[in-house]
């Protein structure tokens, strides 16, 4: 997991949750091109919606991103904790 531009990238063997729902909602950066919005379901059933994002088709110039989760460092529904 690594932060950048305001956001932490986790690649999936890092992902320690099942919570994170595939929504089928597209964006499209300009910079970094194309990438499908996640929904988080806890273990209560509550939705957050769009908590997370993937880059399914990623700028070339930036691999790092490239199908990782992203999720932004400044969410509010958010806590990270480093150890």
């Amino acid at each position: 997991m690594f932060a950048f531009e305001g956001n932490y990238y986790i690649s999936q063997k890092n992902l320690k949750t099942n919570g994170f729902k595939f929504s089928g909602v597209p964006g499209l950066c300009f910079y970094k091109f194309v990438y499908f919005w996640y929904h988080f379901v806890d273990k209560k059933d509550n939705k957050t919606i769009m908590l997370g994002w993937r880059y399914w088709l990623p700028n070339p110039i930036f691999p790092f991103i490239a199908f990782r989760l992203a999720v932004s460092e400044s969410h509010p529904e958010l806590l990270v904790e480093e150890i």
